[in-house]
């Protein structure tokens, strides 16, 4: 069982831990328009599934080929088959359903889901595509789930008489999910909980969840949290049963390191150093300067560089760029370091 309190990295992480500051990304990146296209044309019904799946295998091949030839360390299957990170898993899990649409922000909609029976687990969902991800490097390639707290947050409950209930059912869910990615091998698995920053008063039922997801698990855990005021918070939010906190720092100028330095933290950190909103790509000395002031918190080991979260809403060409300064950056820091 992974808690707080005792933490005991696996074998495989220790070797790794001797180089430190190792890079990877958060999950996401943006599909190719000829992927886009096609789900458009699948969903419209005039294309078919096994094209539709090829196509996803080609995207996905293309993904990991890129992020090899930047250099990162740990790579992502960059989620080509995934529409939304609720909706994918819903779509899949019996008992869920997609509603109809729901204004998000400005005139952006999406179809959020549904819980309308008990919630269950029935076989794996994500298992297969990480297991061609990973066939395609040498490299570990995340396994990447959605956690507990955010299915809930993120859908409408008409079945569970409480949010407690529902959450800690949806939990019992992303744990045998993730038990199969650990049995497959996934070395990293990443359960993102990106609507706890949203609802810090639900912090303590999150981390309970998270505590029921990753008992039983030999990989390395990571919690991707976005953004948001997480002071009034924090004593709580370190709490969560994790390896590894990701999270935002580019994006809030490091304002959380401050944090950790007067209340401490133990963890290991995601470190998110490129702000994955704006289309401007960042300075090597931005970036070296971000990565130096995580330092003054914890040791390089314990530091793993990525942008500050999933680059779907940057192209390519754009998430490119700020990679290669990302990895610039970790290059000149190491040297500095001397961190082979």
């Amino acid at each position: 069982m992974t808690t707080t309190a005792n933490r005991q990295p696996a074998p495989e992480a220790t070797q790794r831990a001797r180089t430190g500051l190792l890079t990877t990304s958060v999950g996401s990146f943006g599909k190719p328009d000829y992927l886009q296209k096609a789900r458009n044309e699948y969903a419209a019904g005039r294309l078919d599934k096994a094209e539709l799946e090829r196509l996803t295998l080609q995207a996905t091949k293309e993904v990991i080929e890129l992020q090899e030839e930047l250099g990162l360390d740990i790579l992502v299957h960059g989620e080509m088959e995934r529409g939304d990170m609720v909706a994918y898993f819903a779509e899949e899990f019996p008992s869920m359903h997609i509603g109809g649409l729901v204004r998000s922000y400005g005139n952006r909609y999406y179809h959020k889901p549904v819980i309308d029976g008990a919630l269950r687990w029935e076989k794996p969902v994500t298992v297969d595509m990480w297991k061609y991800a990973q066939s395609l490097t040498s490299k570990p390639v995340k396994g990447m789930l959605t956690g507990p707290y955010t299915m809930v947050e993120w859908s409408f409950d008409e079945y569970y008489p409480s949010r407690r209930e529902a959450v800690m059912a949806m939990a019992e869910v992303i744990r045998q999910e993730a038990e199969a990615l650990d049995a497959a091998g996934a070395q990293y698995i990443q359960i993102d909980e990106p609507a706890v920053s949203t609802r810090f008063e639900d912090i303590a039922l999150a981390n309970e969840a998270m505590g029921v997801v990753t008992k039983n698990l030999k990989a390395k855990t990571i919690t991707h949290i976005c953004y948001g005021d997480f002071a009034p918070a924090y004593d709580e939010l370190i709490k969560m049963p994790v390896d590894q906190f990701d999270l935002e720092m580019a994006n809030s100028g490091y304002d959380l390191i401050d944090i950790m330095k007067r209340k401490g933290f133990n963890a290991e950190l995601g470190l998110g150093v490129l702000d994955v909103h704006t289309h401007r790509v960042e300075t090597v000395e931005e970036v070296v300067r971000g990565i130096k002031l995580a330092l003054e918190v914890l040791p390089p080991e314990k530091i793993y560089v990525d942008p500050d979260c999933g680059l779907k809403t940057r192209t390519w060409e754009e998430a490119a760029a700020k990679i290669r300064v990302m990895i610039e950056a970790v290059r000149r820091v190491k040297a500095e370091l001397g961190i082979a």
